[in-house]
């Protein structure tokens, strides 16, 4: 019994210290974490949880834009493990290989759906920059998931992804910390997803600008 419990506490432990601080800042530089983004001061402290991740896209902003810009059920998809996400309900289709013009023109105040869940109102849009979404006022939770493109120079960008989250229930603050593998499973697989396509974008696009195929 007190082996047994020496174990779960140290991998308790080695959880909630290392690995879940590697988790929370997964590719990001200190100048991506300390960066103030777009939609930061739409959820003041104190947070449940804040995780900053970031990848190095080997293209401009005008190449990853476009990806970002059409996410979403029924529309490009989250670039992730499709098989998980439409397991879960979260697309029905696999994710887009290709711009779809259709869903290149996102403004403040449309709603972004993911699946049986509820949809995502975009608060900030800044073409070419950023894109914030806020979940603010959800049953029990408020949550503001948001992206930034930094121009590293003229043929690399930092795709910036920034989650904060405040539990408002005992109940939430619990899945809060159960979901937090996975999430950082799916924003990681999601970053690498938006990096293949803007760096495939960019290869086919050359010199020229970006135009919707």
């Amino acid at each position: 019994m007190v082996p047994t419990l020496i174990v779960a506490v140290t991998l308790a432990l080695l959880y909630w210290f290392p690995v879940r601080r590697w988790m929370a800042r997964w590719g990001a530089t200190s100048a991506d974490l300390n960066r103030v983004m777009a939609g930061d001061g739409l959820l003041a402290d104190p947070m449940t949880y804040s995780g900053t991740m970031a990848v190095v896209v080997n293209a401009r902003p005008e190449h990853v834009w476009p990806w970002l810009v059409q996410i979403g059920y029924r529309r490009g998809g989250l670039y992730s493990y499709d098989w998980l996400d439409r397991l879960f309900g979260f697309l029905d289709r696999p994710s887009a290989t290709r711009i779809l013009p259709e869903f290149q023109r996102l403004a403040v105040g449309d709603k972004i759906p993911l699946g049986r869940g509820p949809s995502w109102p975009v608060a900030v849009l800044e073409p070419g920059r950023a894109l914030v979404l806020d979940m603010r006022n959800l049953s029990g939770m408020d949550w503001v998931w948001q992206f930034g493109l930094y121009a590293i120079d003229d043929k690399r960008t930092q795709v910036v992804s920034r989650s904060r989250v405040r539990a408002r229930s005992v109940f939430t603050w619990i899945m809060t910390f159960a979901i937090e593998p996975a999430g950082f499973l799916m924003t990681r697989r999601m970053l690498l997803g938006l990096k293949e396509r803007a760096e495939a974008l960019a290869a086919t696009s050359g010199a020229g600008s970006v135009r919707a195929a």
